[in-house]
């Protein structure tokens, strides 16, 4: 069995985070959510924090060994601080952590040490596709042989920084299985689309990129000529998003609590009032719930297990219930909670993009 108590260093490494999360991520978040963009430096400064160097062995340029558990728990304090900003400095791993996964040693060597040696950079992987019934285990963008190159062609949507990155790892339909291909930013058939406005997300630029039978050679598919097994990718990415999450979540409930002991009403704080003390004793419960199920997928992970159906399961357990705490949150502040002038409105409008977080990042 699993136990609770967190390591020393993932104690050191998670009282970094907070303090990244509360003085960086907090205090430039309504205004990137405004302008569209997180300020470089803070990006810089979440990059330093070296979570993601930290999954790399030190033979492809990181110093330590990947441990999903310790990438939930980052996760989950980075999207507490600001789940925008979060997988703002978090995109350089959807790209990197699939090809430490399913990557040929080749692959790795090249890829690796480029990405997490020296300051922060966009890469960026691109899953998600504009159609109402998207899964990633059956895609509609495709890729087939040809005189011996691999031939793209689909399109692909919400993908982050895809007017500057460097790199895309592409997710195609590959002989009716998911495969992936390390897309260089000067292929040919590479169309980088305009910016899609969505509900949430606003500071994290995504826009849609276009694959017109863009040519790779063969050793660009992640795993080579064999291919990789997806899944452990994706359960990966599950386990991700469910932990980001947990972390909106948890900062709506924290926010509204605090609120409510000190709204006044009648002469008593509003937390006193039946109602509203039972919505926060549902949203504690729930929050609880969605985290240790997150945890769950992020230990098997680490011991080995399959881990795609307690992944998926726990996804669906933080979509849901971020949606429903975000919301209760919105509900507790009253007309206050409707203003920009707190942050629970930003995070209802995250907490409704919990279920597209898989395309996005990774632990």
């Amino acid at each position: 069995m699993y136990g609770f108590e967190p390591t020393d260093e993932q104690k050191m490494l998670i009282g970094a985070i907070q303090k990244y999360a509360q003085k960086d991520l907090r205090g430039a978040a309504h205004d990137a959510d405004e302008q569209g963009r997180f300020p470089h430096d803070v990006l810089q400064r979440g990059w330093e924090l070296g979570v993601l160097q930290a999954s790399i062995p030190e033979a492809y340029g990181g110093y330590g060994d990947r441990t999903a558990v310790t990438g939930a728990l980052a996760a989950e304090e980075l999207a507490w601080g600001d789940v925008t900003g979060a997988l703002a400095v978090m995109a350089p791993g959807s790209f990197a952590l699939p090809i430490l996964l399913g990557g040929t040693e080749d692959q790795k060597r090249r890829w690796l040490p480029r990405l997490v040696e020296g300051d922060w950079r966009p890469f960026a992987a691109a899953v998600t596709e504009p159609s109402f019934d998207f899964y990633s285990g059956d895609l509609r963008t495709s890729a087939r042989r040809e005189n011996g190159d691999y031939v793209l062609r689909g399109e692909k949507c919400m993908v982050p920084f895809a007017e500057t990155a460097e790199a895309f790892l592409v997710f195609a339909r590959f002989e009716d299985r998911t495969q992936a291909f390390i897309l260089p930013r000067d292929v040919d058939g590479l169309v980088i689309g305009e910016t899609d406005p969505y509900l949430g997300f606003g500071a994290l630029p995504m826009r849609r990129v276009r694959l017109e039978e863009a040519r790779l050679p063969a050793e660009n598919r992640l795993g080579g000529e064999a291919g990789f097994d997806p899944q452990p990718v994706l359960a990966s990415a599950n386990t991700a998003a469910a932990a980001l999450g947990v972390g909106i979540a948890r900062a709506a409930y924290e926010y509204a609590l605090a609120y409510a002991k000190d709204r006044q009403a009648f002469g008593v704080p509003i937390a006193q009032k039946q109602s509203i003390a039972f919505m926060l004793a549902e949203m504690a419960t729930e929050i609880e719930a969605a985290r240790l199920l997150a945890w769950e997928a992020a230990w098997q992970i680490d011991a080995g297990k399959d881990a795609f159906k307690t992944s998926a399961l726990a996804l669906t357990c933080a979509s849901d219930m971020a949606m429903t705490v975000t919301d209760r949150a919105v509900q507790i502040l009253g007309g206050h909670g409707y203003i920009r002038e707190h942050p629970v409105e930003r995070w209802m409008r995250s907490g409704r993009g919990v279920p597209l977080l898989p395309g996005l990042a990774a632990v």
